[in-house]
This record gives structure tokens, sequence and C-alpha cells, in this order.
């Protein structure tokens, strides 16, 4: 049975559309996954559509999210290939983990999507309820999502976030990467951090690749999953492949 916000994805006075950025393998030129972002019927960006998203509306708006980035992947071609969907989710829409889970699942059953292909991201850039989604977190896990921390080095919490949230996969901000090949003290402090979550057992993903400088900088770091406008922008309705003027990091 599930809680009274738990309604079906409807409720919303506003349609949505996804855009699909990848998050590549530079080893291999491949796509690791496909990270969802929500857009406006004409292309708006996530900015404008979450400015009218209200505390009425927001489990609705969360809901809407999942089910247009599963069917939308879907239908671009995701199950052609063998790359992961990578969902942003609202720790704060998720009245209760089993509940709230059910429409997505159904709608990976419908499309014929494995659960162990969809991960679920949150940033640390909201206050969160850590109890809370530490629960969210656990359920996700017992249902085989990988679940993953956005934006880590730009939000409140830092390093006890780390602690407290066990996800699989820990993106850094691109505002760390950002001329790292020409900061020193930036360089150390995002090596610092890689060797931190690989103890850890967290996989890194970089976030805001721009250059090749800051390909190689983070590469050589021992990080090969990357995102960025370097390699790929985020394209609406479809999935991106590896272009072929993009620059390949050797395999170690």
């Amino acid at each position: 049975m599930g809680c009274e916000g738990c309604k079906s994805g409807k409720g919303l006075d506003f349609g949505i559309r996804t855009a699909f950025q990848p998050i590549f393998d530079v080893r291999s030129g491949t796509v690791f996954a496909y990270e969802a972002l929500v857009r406006g019927v004409n292309g708006e960006g996530a900015e404008k559509i979450l400015s009218r998203v209200t505390a009425d509306t927001l489990y609705s708006f969360d809901q809407a999210c999942r089910v247009a980035a599963i069917k939308n992947a879907a239908s671009a071609g995701l199950l052609d290939s063998d790359a992961r969907l990578s969902i942003n989710f609202l720790p704060n829409a998720v009245y209760a983990p089993m509940a709230c889970i059910r429409l997505t699942l159904e709608t990976a059953r419908q499309v014929g999507l494995p659960e162990d292909r969809l991960i679920f991201e949150f940033t640390e850039n909201e206050r969160l309820d850590v109890s809370h989604v530490r629960d969210i977190l656990k359920a996700y896990k017992t249902l085989g999502f990988g679940t993953a921390l956005d934006d880590f080095g730009a939000g409140y919490s830092g390093l006890q976030l780390l602690a407290d949230m066990p996800t699989d996969y820990v993106k850094l901000d691109m505002a760390l990467i950002r001329g790292i090949d020409q900061s020193e003290p930036r360089r150390q402090i995002v090596l610092a951090m890689v060797r931190l979550l690989e103890g850890m057992g967290r996989t890194v993903i970089a976030e805001g690749i721009e250059t090749r400088g800051e390909l190689d900088a983070v590469a050589d770091m021992g990080v090969h999953l990357m995102q960025g406008f370097l390699l790929a922008k985020p394209e609406l309705d479809s999935l991106p492949v590896w272009p072929k003027d993009a620059p390949l990091v050797r395999a170690a």
C-alpha cells in the first residue's frame, strides 16, 4: 500500500522532454551511461522547468521525469547498446522508497530495461535528510540499481556526505575540474579526492571536461569515466555516440 503522495506521475500542468548527455569511458571510446536531463517541450533548460515545480507537484514532477527518461531512452535506442541510464532524482520527493519506486520499475519492465542498467543520481546542492536518503539508497541497492552522488565538491555537506551516503559512483563537480591542468592546488585537491574515493570503493566520474588539457590531467589520476562538452553536449530526444575526433586515453 502506497503513501498518500504516491499518485502516478500525474498532476503537472506542463509537459517535459528529455535530453541525454553521455558519460564516456575514455579508454575505450564507449558510452558507459547516458544521463537524462529534463527539458521543456520546446527545449527549455532545466532551470526554467524546475522553477515551475511547486511543493504540491514535486512528487509528480519526479515521477514524470523518471518515466520520460526511461521511455525516451528506450525509443532512442538505449537497448541496442550496453550503456546504462542515469536519472536524476529528488530525495525530498520520495516519500517511501519502495512505494515510490513502483512506477519506475513498471516502466523499466515495460520497455525491457534491466534494473542493473539504471543509475539514480542525487546532488548535494540541496539540504538533505541524511537518514531518509540513506534509506532510499539501501532500497535502491536491494533492487539492483546503481546510485551516484552528483556535483560532489560544490554543496553543503562535503566529506561528511561521503561517510553517510554509500553511493556506487561519485561525480566530481565541474568547478573542481575547470582549468585543473593549469592549477597545481586544484590538481592536488582532486588527486586527493580520487585516492580517497578509490579507497572507499567508489567509482569516480569527472564532470565538465571541456579541454584536452583537463581530460589528460584527470586521466593521469586514473579517472576514465568522463562527461563534458569536449566529448559531447546534451542532445534532445537522442543518444550521442563517441565522436570520431574525440581524444582517447591509452589504457594503462
